[in-house]
Protein backbone atom coordinates (compact mmCIF):
# COMPACT_ATOMS: atom_id res chain seq x y z
CA UNK A 1 0.00 0.00 0.00
CA UNK A 2 0.74 3.48 -0.67
CA UNK A 3 0.48 6.13 2.15
CA UNK A 4 1.40 9.39 2.94
CA UNK A 5 4.31 10.40 5.29
CA UNK A 6 3.57 10.91 8.67
CA UNK A 7 5.24 12.33 12.04
CA UNK A 8 4.86 12.69 15.48
CA UNK A 9 6.43 13.20 18.72
CA UNK A 10 6.95 9.20 20.06
CA UNK A 11 7.85 10.33 23.88
CA UNK A 12 5.59 11.68 26.34
CA UNK A 13 6.13 15.44 26.49
CA UNK A 14 7.72 17.39 28.76
CA UNK A 15 10.99 18.07 30.26
CA UNK A 16 13.25 15.02 29.76
CA UNK A 17 17.02 13.86 28.28
CA UNK A 18 15.82 12.87 25.03
CA UNK A 19 12.72 13.43 23.01
CA UNK A 20 11.73 11.30 20.09
CA UNK A 21 10.13 12.65 16.69
CA UNK A 22 9.51 9.75 14.18
CA UNK A 23 8.82 9.98 10.41
CA UNK A 24 7.22 7.00 8.33
CA UNK A 25 6.58 7.24 4.70
CA UNK A 26 8.63 6.50 1.56
CA UNK A 27 9.35 10.13 1.72
CA UNK A 28 10.60 10.21 5.47
CA UNK A 29 14.08 9.71 4.05
CA UNK A 30 14.29 12.87 1.81
CA UNK A 31 12.07 15.02 4.35
CA UNK A 32 14.93 13.97 6.53
CA UNK A 33 17.33 14.51 4.40
CA UNK A 34 16.68 18.32 3.58
CA UNK A 35 16.82 19.08 7.14
CA UNK A 36 19.84 16.91 8.62
CA UNK A 37 23.18 18.04 8.22
CA UNK A 38 25.75 15.25 9.55
CA UNK A 39 28.77 15.89 10.68
CA UNK A 40 30.25 13.74 8.89
CA UNK A 41 29.72 15.54 5.63
CA UNK A 42 27.31 12.40 3.80
CA UNK A 43 23.93 12.77 2.43
CA UNK A 44 21.68 10.52 4.63
CA UNK A 45 20.40 8.52 1.51
CA UNK A 46 23.89 7.59 1.42
CA UNK A 47 23.94 5.89 4.58
CA UNK A 48 23.44 2.38 5.48
CA UNK A 49 19.75 1.15 7.05
CA UNK A 50 19.70 0.52 10.85
CA UNK A 51 22.02 3.26 11.45
CA UNK A 52 22.52 6.19 13.77
CA UNK A 53 23.61 9.50 12.85
CA UNK A 54 25.39 12.54 14.82
CA UNK A 55 24.45 16.30 13.42
CA UNK A 56 22.27 19.20 13.24
CA UNK A 57 18.41 19.66 11.71
CA UNK A 58 18.78 23.22 9.98
CA UNK A 59 15.86 25.56 8.16
CA UNK A 60 16.91 25.17 4.51
CA UNK A 61 14.34 28.28 4.08
CA UNK A 62 16.60 30.61 6.71
CA UNK A 63 19.78 28.31 7.18
CA UNK A 64 18.80 28.67 11.04
CA UNK A 65 20.34 25.50 13.06
CA UNK A 66 16.96 24.20 14.97
CA UNK A 67 18.59 21.25 17.20
CA UNK A 68 21.72 19.07 17.81
CA UNK A 69 20.40 15.47 17.52
CA UNK A 70 21.23 12.08 16.94
CA UNK A 71 19.57 11.14 13.54
CA UNK A 72 17.87 6.99 13.13
CA UNK A 73 18.14 5.61 10.31
CA UNK A 74 15.83 2.41 9.33
CA UNK A 75 14.63 1.60 5.85
CA UNK A 76 11.63 -1.18 4.89
CA UNK A 77 10.89 -3.10 5.15
CA UNK A 78 12.48 -4.12 8.32
CA UNK A 79 11.00 -1.75 10.18
CA UNK A 80 8.19 -1.51 12.71
CA UNK A 81 5.97 0.18 10.00
CA UNK A 82 7.37 -2.02 6.97
CA UNK A 83 8.07 1.61 5.57
CA UNK A 84 11.02 3.74 5.75
CA UNK A 85 11.61 5.12 9.36
CA UNK A 86 13.58 8.14 10.42
CA UNK A 87 13.47 8.60 14.01
CA UNK A 88 15.37 11.93 15.59
CA UNK A 89 16.35 12.25 18.82
CA UNK A 90 16.08 15.77 19.99
CA UNK A 91 16.59 17.17 23.68
CA UNK A 92 13.85 16.41 25.82
CA UNK A 93 12.20 19.99 26.48
CA UNK A 94 9.01 21.03 24.88
CA UNK A 95 10.03 23.74 22.89
CA UNK A 96 12.77 21.67 21.30
CA UNK A 97 11.17 18.98 20.72
CA UNK A 98 8.00 20.98 19.31
CA UNK A 99 10.34 22.69 16.80
CA UNK A 100 11.97 19.65 15.70
CA UNK A 101 8.56 18.58 14.66
CA UNK A 102 7.11 21.43 13.22
CA UNK A 103 10.31 21.39 10.81
CA UNK A 104 9.17 17.70 9.07
CA UNK A 105 5.72 19.51 8.86
CA UNK A 106 6.73 22.33 7.39
CA UNK A 107 8.75 20.66 5.14
CA UNK A 108 5.92 17.59 3.57
CA UNK A 109 5.47 14.97 6.77
CA UNK A 110 1.33 14.81 7.47
CA UNK A 111 0.68 14.78 11.46
CA UNK A 112 0.29 11.50 12.28
CA UNK A 113 -3.20 10.50 14.03
CA UNK A 114 -3.51 8.35 17.41
CA UNK A 115 -1.92 4.86 16.34
CA UNK A 116 -0.80 5.56 12.81
CA UNK A 117 1.96 3.89 12.82
CA UNK A 118 0.95 0.57 14.20
CA UNK A 119 -2.27 1.08 12.19
CA UNK A 120 0.16 1.10 9.26
CA UNK A 121 2.55 -2.09 10.80
CA UNK A 122 -1.17 -3.91 10.93
CA UNK A 123 -2.60 -2.75 7.22
CA UNK A 124 1.74 -3.31 5.63
CA UNK A 125 1.06 -6.91 7.30
CA UNK A 126 3.81 -6.75 9.47
CA UNK A 127 1.44 -7.83 12.59
CA UNK A 128 -2.36 -8.43 12.85
CA UNK A 129 -5.25 -6.58 14.71
CA UNK A 130 -4.48 -8.76 17.95
CA UNK A 131 -0.76 -8.03 17.97
CA UNK A 132 -1.73 -4.33 17.02
CA UNK A 133 -4.40 -4.73 20.15
CA UNK A 134 -1.41 -5.75 22.07
CA UNK A 135 1.10 -3.06 21.44
CA UNK A 136 -1.63 -0.80 23.62
CA UNK A 137 -1.80 -3.27 26.38
CA UNK A 138 2.03 -2.89 26.28
CA UNK A 139 2.09 0.42 26.82
CA UNK A 140 -0.63 0.31 29.56
CA UNK A 141 0.19 -3.00 31.42
CA UNK A 142 0.39 -1.91 34.99
CA UNK A 143 2.36 -5.35 36.68
CA UNK A 144 4.52 -7.36 35.32
CA UNK A 145 2.24 -10.22 34.50
CA UNK A 146 0.23 -7.87 32.34
CA UNK A 147 3.21 -6.54 30.87
CA UNK A 148 3.80 -10.89 29.71
CA UNK A 149 0.50 -11.32 29.01
CA UNK A 150 0.48 -8.42 26.34
CA UNK A 151 4.14 -9.29 25.03
CA UNK A 152 3.17 -12.70 24.30
CA UNK A 153 0.41 -11.61 22.60
CA UNK A 154 2.29 -9.32 20.62
CA UNK A 155 4.77 -11.97 19.71
CA UNK A 156 1.74 -13.63 18.22
CA UNK A 157 0.65 -16.21 20.56
CA UNK A 158 -2.78 -15.84 20.51
CA UNK A 159 -2.62 -15.25 16.15
CA UNK A 160 -0.65 -18.60 15.66
CA UNK A 161 -3.75 -20.55 17.85
CA UNK A 162 -6.19 -18.22 16.43
CA UNK A 163 -4.68 -19.13 12.61
CA UNK A 164 -4.51 -22.89 13.81
CA UNK A 165 -8.15 -23.26 14.92
CA UNK A 166 -9.24 -21.70 11.54
CA UNK A 167 -6.68 -23.93 9.35
CA UNK A 168 -8.48 -26.92 10.99
CA UNK A 169 -12.35 -25.52 10.34
CA UNK A 170 -10.86 -25.12 6.71
CA UNK A 171 -10.31 -28.38 6.15
CA UNK A 172 -13.45 -29.39 7.22
CA UNK A 173 -15.08 -26.63 4.77
CA UNK A 174 -13.14 -28.42 1.82
CA UNK A 175 -13.87 -31.77 2.45
CA UNK A 176 -17.78 -30.68 2.68
CA UNK A 177 -17.32 -28.51 -0.73
CA UNK A 178 -16.14 -31.50 -2.40
CA UNK A 179 -18.93 -33.52 -1.39
CA UNK A 180 -21.74 -30.98 -1.86
CA UNK A 181 -19.89 -30.22 -5.41
CA UNK A 182 -18.59 -33.52 -7.17
CA UNK A 183 -20.49 -35.90 -5.52
CA UNK A 184 -20.09 -38.12 -8.54
CA UNK A 185 -16.07 -38.80 -7.33
CA UNK A 186 -15.94 -42.04 -5.60
CA UNK A 187 -12.72 -41.88 -4.22
CA UNK A 188 -13.35 -38.76 -2.19
CA UNK A 189 -13.64 -39.22 1.36
CA UNK A 190 -16.77 -38.80 1.93
CA UNK A 191 -17.29 -36.08 5.05
CA UNK A 192 -19.84 -37.78 7.37
CA UNK A 193 -21.90 -36.91 10.24
CA UNK A 194 -19.23 -39.54 12.25
CA UNK A 195 -16.12 -38.16 10.82
CA UNK A 196 -17.34 -34.11 11.08
CA UNK A 197 -18.17 -34.77 14.94
CA UNK A 198 -14.49 -35.24 16.53
CA UNK A 199 -12.92 -32.24 14.59
CA UNK A 200 -15.61 -30.12 15.29
CA UNK A 201 -15.50 -31.11 19.50
CA UNK A 202 -11.57 -30.33 19.41
CA UNK A 203 -12.37 -26.68 17.86
CA UNK A 204 -14.92 -26.43 20.78
CA UNK A 205 -12.54 -27.38 23.21
CA UNK A 206 -9.97 -24.98 22.16
CA UNK A 207 -11.83 -21.99 22.47
CA UNK A 208 -13.22 -23.16 25.53
CA UNK A 209 -9.38 -23.26 27.00
CA UNK A 210 -9.32 -19.91 26.00
CA UNK A 211 -11.87 -18.33 27.24
CA UNK A 212 -11.31 -20.08 31.06
CA UNK A 213 -8.03 -17.61 31.03
CA UNK A 214 -10.29 -14.80 29.92
CA UNK A 215 -11.47 -13.83 33.36
CA UNK A 216 -7.21 -13.86 34.34
CA UNK A 217 -6.28 -12.06 31.67
CA UNK A 218 -8.98 -8.84 31.71
CA UNK A 219 -8.16 -9.09 34.95
CA UNK A 220 -4.57 -8.30 34.10
CA UNK A 221 -5.21 -6.02 31.40
CA UNK A 222 -8.09 -3.85 32.68
CA UNK A 223 -7.31 -4.09 36.89
CA UNK A 224 -9.71 -5.78 39.26
CA UNK A 225 -12.73 -3.71 40.08
CA UNK A 226 -12.00 -3.84 43.94
CA UNK A 227 -14.47 -1.87 46.51
CA UNK A 228 -13.71 -0.81 50.13
CA UNK A 229 -17.17 -1.01 52.01
CA UNK A 230 -18.12 -0.69 55.61
CA UNK A 231 -20.04 1.49 58.32
CA UNK A 232 -17.75 4.86 58.70
CA UNK A 233 -14.59 5.29 61.04
CA UNK A 234 -13.57 1.16 60.71
CA UNK A 235 -10.45 2.13 58.62
CA UNK A 236 -11.52 2.41 54.94
CA UNK A 237 -9.29 4.83 54.25
CA UNK A 238 -6.47 3.70 56.22
CA UNK A 239 -6.82 0.58 54.29
CA UNK A 240 -6.78 2.72 50.98
CA UNK A 241 -3.78 4.76 52.03
CA UNK A 242 -1.81 1.21 53.18
CA UNK A 243 -2.43 -0.65 49.74
CA UNK A 244 -1.39 2.04 47.82
CA UNK A 245 1.27 3.68 50.66
CA UNK A 246 0.26 6.97 49.78
CA UNK A 247 -1.99 9.35 52.06
CA UNK A 248 -5.08 9.50 49.26
CA UNK A 249 -7.54 9.22 51.54
CA UNK A 250 -8.46 12.16 54.24
CA UNK A 251 -8.58 10.02 57.89
CA UNK A 252 -10.17 10.82 60.84
CA UNK A 253 -12.19 9.61 64.13
CA UNK A 254 -15.26 11.21 62.62
CA UNK A 255 -18.04 9.50 60.82
CA UNK A 256 -18.79 10.42 57.36
CA UNK A 257 -15.35 12.08 56.53
CA UNK A 258 -15.71 10.30 53.42
CA UNK A 259 -18.37 11.79 51.22
CA UNK A 260 -17.28 9.98 47.71
CA UNK A 261 -16.29 7.43 46.36
CA UNK A 262 -11.90 7.98 45.92
CA UNK A 263 -10.24 5.30 43.05
CA UNK A 264 -6.97 4.79 42.65
CA UNK A 265 -4.67 1.90 41.01
CA UNK A 266 -2.70 -0.44 42.95
CA UNK A 267 -0.48 -3.29 42.28
CA UNK A 268 -1.09 -6.28 45.01
CA UNK A 269 1.63 -8.87 44.63
CA UNK A 270 1.37 -8.75 40.47
CA UNK A 271 -2.62 -8.46 40.81
CA UNK A 272 -3.48 -4.81 39.49
CA UNK A 273 -6.28 -3.58 41.13
CA UNK A 274 -8.69 -0.54 40.64
CA UNK A 275 -8.94 0.28 44.39
CA UNK A 276 -12.39 2.29 45.18
CA UNK A 277 -13.15 3.97 48.19
CA UNK A 278 -16.53 4.05 48.95
CA UNK A 279 -18.15 6.43 51.88
CA UNK A 280 -19.35 4.67 54.85
CA UNK A 281 -22.52 2.78 53.85
CA UNK A 282 -25.01 3.97 57.12
CA UNK A 283 -28.52 6.05 57.37
CA UNK A 284 -27.45 9.44 57.50
CA UNK A 285 -29.75 13.16 57.23
CA UNK A 286 -26.37 14.90 55.32
CA UNK A 287 -27.69 15.24 51.67
CA UNK A 288 -24.16 15.16 50.88
CA UNK A 289 -23.30 12.32 52.71
CA UNK A 290 -26.25 10.74 51.78
CA UNK A 291 -25.32 11.22 47.79
CA UNK A 292 -21.91 9.59 48.83
CA UNK A 293 -23.93 6.79 50.39
CA UNK A 294 -25.94 6.16 47.24
CA UNK A 295 -23.15 6.46 45.10
CA UNK A 296 -21.29 3.28 47.06
CA UNK A 297 -24.22 0.85 46.97
CA UNK A 298 -24.06 1.71 43.09
CA UNK A 299 -20.37 0.31 42.45
CA UNK A 300 -20.87 -2.04 44.79
CA UNK A 301 -23.14 -3.99 42.09
CA UNK A 302 -20.44 -3.50 39.86
CA UNK A 303 -17.33 -5.14 41.81
CA UNK A 304 -15.23 -7.87 41.36
CA UNK A 305 -14.13 -7.84 44.59
CA UNK A 306 -15.48 -6.58 47.95
CA UNK A 307 -12.95 -6.12 50.96
CA UNK A 308 -15.54 -5.84 53.73
CA UNK A 309 -13.63 -3.71 56.88
CA UNK A 310 -15.30 -4.43 60.23
CA UNK A 311 -13.89 -2.43 63.57
CA UNK A 312 -12.65 -5.12 66.48
CA UNK A 313 -13.39 -2.42 68.49
CA UNK A 314 -17.55 -2.28 67.93
CA UNK A 315 -19.53 -4.26 68.53
CA UNK A 316 -21.58 -6.15 65.66
CA UNK A 317 -24.40 -4.13 64.46
CA UNK A 318 -27.43 -4.29 61.74
CA UNK A 319 -25.78 -2.48 59.30
CA UNK A 320 -22.91 -4.58 59.75
CA UNK A 321 -24.67 -7.70 59.58
CA UNK A 322 -26.90 -6.05 56.15
CA UNK A 323 -23.83 -5.55 54.05
CA UNK A 324 -22.98 -9.07 54.53
CA UNK A 325 -26.18 -9.86 52.62
CA UNK A 326 -25.45 -7.06 50.33
CA UNK A 327 -22.07 -9.10 49.36
CA UNK A 328 -23.86 -12.58 49.14
CA UNK A 329 -22.58 -14.26 46.33
CA UNK A 330 -19.54 -11.88 45.92
CA UNK A 331 -15.88 -12.67 45.88
CA UNK A 332 -15.58 -11.27 49.48
CA UNK A 333 -12.31 -10.70 51.55
CA UNK A 334 -13.53 -9.68 55.03
CA UNK A 335 -10.95 -7.72 57.37
CA UNK A 336 -11.48 -7.63 61.41
CA UNK A 337 -9.66 -4.06 61.58
CA UNK A 338 -8.49 -1.99 64.87
CA UNK A 339 -7.01 -5.60 66.73
CA UNK A 340 -4.50 -3.02 68.57
CA UNK A 341 -7.53 -2.17 70.33
CA UNK A 342 -9.97 -3.55 73.14
CA UNK A 343 -12.41 -6.24 71.42
CA UNK A 344 -15.93 -5.72 71.57
CA UNK A 345 -16.45 -7.87 68.61
CA UNK A 346 -18.25 -11.10 68.52
CA UNK A 347 -15.58 -12.72 66.91
CA UNK A 348 -17.59 -16.13 66.56
CA UNK A 349 -20.61 -14.14 64.86
CA UNK A 350 -18.27 -12.81 62.20
CA UNK A 351 -17.07 -16.13 61.18
CA UNK A 352 -20.09 -17.56 61.07
CA UNK A 353 -21.35 -14.85 58.50
CA UNK A 354 -18.15 -15.40 56.56
CA UNK A 355 -17.63 -18.56 56.22
CA UNK A 356 -17.58 -18.52 52.82
CA UNK A 357 -15.24 -15.68 52.68
CA UNK A 358 -11.22 -15.58 53.11
CA UNK A 359 -10.75 -13.60 56.58
CA UNK A 360 -8.02 -11.56 57.44
CA UNK A 361 -7.28 -9.42 60.86
CA UNK A 362 -5.09 -6.26 60.83
CA UNK A 363 -4.33 -3.24 62.57
CA UNK A 364 -3.48 -0.85 59.92
CA UNK A 365 -2.47 1.82 62.50
CA UNK A 366 0.03 -0.55 63.44
CA UNK A 367 1.09 -1.96 60.44
CA UNK A 368 -0.23 -5.47 60.63
CA UNK A 369 -1.69 -7.68 58.64
CA UNK A 370 -1.34 -5.83 55.20
CA UNK A 371 1.12 -9.13 53.83
CA UNK A 372 -1.81 -11.30 55.14
CA UNK A 373 -4.32 -9.03 53.09
CA UNK A 374 -2.28 -8.95 50.12
CA UNK A 375 -1.64 -12.84 50.16
CA UNK A 376 -5.69 -13.23 50.18
CA UNK A 377 -6.37 -11.03 47.39
CA UNK A 378 -3.24 -12.80 44.97
CA UNK A 379 -4.17 -15.85 45.64
CA UNK A 380 -8.23 -15.56 45.51
CA UNK A 381 -7.68 -15.21 41.54
CA UNK A 382 -4.15 -16.15 40.66
CA UNK A 383 -3.45 -19.12 42.66
CA UNK A 384 -1.00 -20.98 41.16
CA UNK A 385 -2.16 -20.85 37.48
CA UNK A 386 -1.14 -17.47 36.64
CA UNK A 387 2.36 -18.56 36.16
CA UNK A 388 1.92 -20.99 33.66
CA UNK A 389 4.37 -19.79 30.79
CA UNK A 390 2.87 -22.14 27.90
CA UNK A 391 -0.81 -20.55 28.62
CA UNK A 392 -2.29 -18.28 26.20
CA UNK A 393 -3.96 -15.48 27.91
CA UNK A 394 -7.12 -13.63 26.62
CA UNK A 395 -7.11 -10.42 28.03
CA UNK A 396 -9.07 -7.92 25.57
CA UNK A 397 -12.87 -7.52 25.79
CA UNK A 398 -13.57 -7.52 21.87
CA UNK A 399 -11.55 -10.47 21.41
CA UNK A 400 -13.24 -12.45 24.29
CA UNK A 401 -17.09 -11.72 22.58
CA UNK A 402 -15.65 -13.32 19.52
CA UNK A 403 -14.72 -16.31 21.33
CA UNK A 404 -17.96 -16.48 23.23
CA UNK A 405 -19.60 -16.32 19.79
CA UNK A 406 -17.73 -18.61 18.24
CA UNK A 407 -18.33 -20.93 20.63
CA UNK A 408 -22.43 -20.63 20.13
CA UNK A 409 -21.35 -21.08 16.74
CA UNK A 410 -19.66 -24.38 16.68
CA UNK A 411 -22.03 -25.58 18.88
CA UNK A 412 -24.76 -25.03 16.92
CA UNK A 413 -22.53 -27.11 14.01
CA UNK A 414 -21.92 -29.84 16.80
CA UNK A 415 -25.93 -30.27 17.39
CA UNK A 416 -27.08 -30.11 13.51
CA UNK A 417 -24.57 -32.96 13.51
CA UNK A 418 -25.85 -35.07 16.50
CA UNK A 419 -29.79 -34.69 15.04
CA UNK A 420 -28.77 -35.22 11.39
CA UNK A 421 -29.04 -32.49 9.67
CA UNK A 422 -28.23 -31.89 5.99
CA UNK A 423 -24.31 -31.45 5.89
CA UNK A 424 -24.54 -28.51 4.14
CA UNK A 425 -26.46 -26.49 6.66
CA UNK A 426 -23.85 -27.27 9.05
CA UNK A 427 -21.51 -25.95 7.12
CA UNK A 428 -23.60 -22.28 7.79
CA UNK A 429 -22.22 -22.77 11.12
CA UNK A 430 -18.87 -23.58 10.81
CA UNK A 431 -18.47 -20.80 8.17
CA UNK A 432 -19.96 -18.55 10.58
CA UNK A 433 -17.59 -19.81 13.53
CA UNK A 434 -14.22 -19.46 10.66
CA UNK A 435 -15.61 -16.06 9.96
CA UNK A 436 -15.71 -14.83 13.84
CA UNK A 437 -12.30 -16.13 14.60
CA UNK A 438 -10.67 -14.24 11.83
CA UNK A 439 -12.06 -11.19 13.34
CA UNK A 440 -10.10 -11.47 16.64
CA UNK A 441 -6.66 -11.59 14.40
CA UNK A 442 -8.14 -8.90 11.36
CA UNK A 443 -8.63 -10.97 8.38
CA UNK A 444 -12.53 -10.52 8.05
CA UNK A 445 -13.22 -6.75 9.92
CA UNK A 446 -14.83 -4.12 8.77
CA UNK A 447 -12.87 -0.35 8.01
CA UNK A 448 -14.93 1.59 10.75
CA UNK A 449 -13.84 -0.96 13.10
CA UNK A 450 -10.19 -0.95 12.73
CA UNK A 451 -10.18 3.35 12.61
CA UNK A 452 -12.21 2.99 15.91
CA UNK A 453 -9.22 0.42 17.30
CA UNK A 454 -6.53 2.33 16.44
CA UNK A 455 -8.23 5.71 17.79
CA UNK A 456 -7.57 5.06 21.22
CA UNK A 457 -3.86 4.66 20.70
CA UNK A 458 -1.89 7.49 21.80
CA UNK A 459 -0.27 9.76 19.20
CA UNK A 460 3.35 8.63 18.02
CA UNK A 461 2.36 5.11 18.56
Amino acid sequence: MDFDTIAAISTPMGEGAIAIVRLSGDQAIPIAEKLFKSKSGKKLSEMATHTIHYGHLVDPNSGQVIEEVMLSLMRGPKTFTKEDVVEINCHGGIVSVNRVLQLVLNHGARLAEPGEFTKRAFLNGRIDLSQAEAVMDLIRAKTDRAMNVALGQMEGRLSKLIQRLRQEILEILAHIEVNIDYPEYDDVEEMTHTMLLPKANHVREEIKKLLQTSQQGKILREGLSTVIVGRPNVGKSSLLNSLVQENKAIVTDIPGTTRDVIEEYVNVRGVPLRLLDTAGIRETEDIVERIGVERSRQVLKEADLILLVLNYSDELTKEDENLFEAVKGMDVIVIVNKTDLPQKIDLERVMELASDYKLVTTSLKEDQGVDELEEAIASLFFEGSIEAKDVTYVSNSRHIALLNQSLKAIEEAIEGVEIGTPIDIVQIDLTRTWELLGEIIGDSVHESLIDQLFSQFCLGK
